[in-house]
């Protein structure tokens, strides 16, 4: 076949995979970016009827606009999100360790992997020792009474094996997986009511923690597992768990910037460092450490929960330190509430409520428990249900909180850039434009009714609707 009767031959095929009668090239090139008329959807309602289920894809088109719109203008850019996820307590790896191995793995596959059956979760918080989600209380240097280590020589990482043994798995099914760590409490010879529940920590001991986070740094690192960020202390204003520890922002402040920042930088640590850990209704924690320039320069930004305050929060924070990061570390779904409520509410404020407040990361609680919301500690929480509920070596159930996560994570890698859209009365709404160049959007619809509207992008509408208490992402 002569050359010119090869090319021919190329451009005939060539237009008839595109669907088309001898187009130019040109033309069918262009053709993969039409694709981006085409919206995917899934769905899942609070009726629990539909799960994360994709639905009927709609397209864009020179529609015109309905009686309310969703605006998506990706020319207005925010913050660059590290990702979304739950804590890995010591509770959730004990539970998630009694299914059968293909079970586990399978498991595993499901929760980290990045494939189509997977929800692709990208960010862990891990627990420094004990939270009250373990099985029992513990540090990682721990004395008989009177006993004290200002040196740490007896420290270890052993009661976390089980732990870093699942870290070790989930590494390998997603190497770019990110860690945040919090302590419940410090080794209860640093405190001064000498217990694991309450109490400060001891000023003479100061430094010594200090060293202890670089142990514990040094000590995961040692074991394949890069520790990103750490917050000095979890929920530093709740004394009343156990394991826990009361720390002010004034001793926050002065522990960072006179014992934890220095001897991260002389130990060459560039783990960041991240304050307060706590309720939505105590901004002034965070900006109170900000205000000091000593400090400052040691903080990488600020987490919040919100089981008190507004979400709002952590925009008053950036408005006032806008260089600084803010992280939401951590909020529960109950034994008690429902699907619905849990579905929408978290989805409103943890999901969208947290990104719209400029938030790099989202996320919801334990990962894992049993049937009794068990393991947890004496005096830990009785009622916080897991993503996971593991019943028996065969069988585990997704809970509402694995749907929450979901449905940003499976679709929402690392290094998405948040990008502006509107809401309205009823629709609250999050957008993302990811690394792949996708357009995600997030939507909840507060309505217990049926709420129609159109999606606008790039000077086109695209006709939805959105079952009432119901959560979708779009994906163009």
């Amino acid at each position: 076949m002569k050359f010119h009767s090869l090319y021919s031959f190329f451009l005939k095929s060539t237009a008839l995979l595109c669907g088309v009668v001898l187009l130019p090239l040109s033309a069918c090139a262009s053709h993969p970016a039409n694709k981006r008329n085409e919206v995917q959807i899934w769905l899942t309602k609070g009726d629990e009827s539909i799960k994360l289920q994709q639905q009927p894809s709609i397209s864009f088109a020179n529609n015109p606009a309905s009686s309310q719109n969703i605006e998506i203008d990706d020319q207005q850019k925010f913050q660059y999100i590290d990702g979304f996820g739950y804590t890995l307590t010591g509770g959730s790896v004990e539970v998630i360790n009694r299914l059968s191995e293909p079970k586990r793995k399978a498991l595993l596959q499901e929760l980290f992997g990045n494939n189509r059956n997977s929800i692709s979760v990208n960010y862990l918080r891990l627990s420094v020792g004990a939270s009250d989600l373990d099985g029992e209380v513990f540090s990682y240097n721990d004395l008989s009474e009177g006993q004290t280590d200002p040196s740490l020589q007896y420290f270890s990482l052993t009661k976390d094996k089980n732990l870093i043994a699942m870290l070790k798995e989930i590494l390998m099914i997603n190497p770019k997986i990110k860690f945040i760590a919090a302590p419940w409490s410090a080794p209860i010879w640093m405190k001064d009511n000498g217990k694991s529940k309450g109490g400060s920590l001891k000023p003479e001991y100061y430094k010594v923690y200090a060293n202890y986070f670089v142990k514990y740094i040094q000590g995961m690192k040692k074991e394949g597992i890069t520790i990103e960020a750490i917050t000095p202390q979890n929920e530093p204003l709740h004394p009343g768990n156990n394991p826990s520890l009361y720390m002010t922002s004034g001793q926050q402040k002065d522990f960072i910037k006179n014992h934890l920042g220095p001897v991260f930088k002389s130990n060459g640590i560039t783990t960041k460092i991240v304050v307060y850990d706590h309720n939505c209704n105590k901004p002034e924690y965070a900006t109170h450490i900000l205000s000091d320039p000593e400090a400052y320069q040691y903080v990488d930004g600020s987490a919040f929960h919100l089981y008190e305050g507004d979400i709002s929060a952590l925009s008053t924070v950036h408005n006032a330190y806008p260089d600084k990061n803010l992280y939401f570390t951590e909020q529960w779904t109950g034994s008690k509430s429902s699907f619905n409520e849990d579905l929408n509410w978290h989805t409103k404020n943890v999901i969208i409520g947290s990104m719209r407040n400029w938030s790099k990361i989202a996320l919801e609680w334990n990962l894992a428990n049993d049937q009794q919301y068990k393991p947890h500690t004496e005096g830990g929480c009785t009622e916080c249900k897991g993503a996971i509920t593991v019943s028996d070596k065969e069988n585990f159930t997704r809970n509402v909180s694995y749907y929450i996560i979901a449905h940003a994570t499976k679709f929402i890698p690392a290094h998405s850039q948040r990008i502006a859209s509107s809401q309205t009365d009823h629709l609250s709404t999050v957008a993302f434009r990811t690394p792949e160049g996708k357009t995600i959007v997030i939507v909840q619809n507060n309505s217990k009714t049926e709420e129609t509207f159109s999606l606008k992008w790039n000077q086109k509408t695209a006709q939805a609707s959105l079952p009432g208490s119901s959560v979708a992402t779009y994906i163009f």
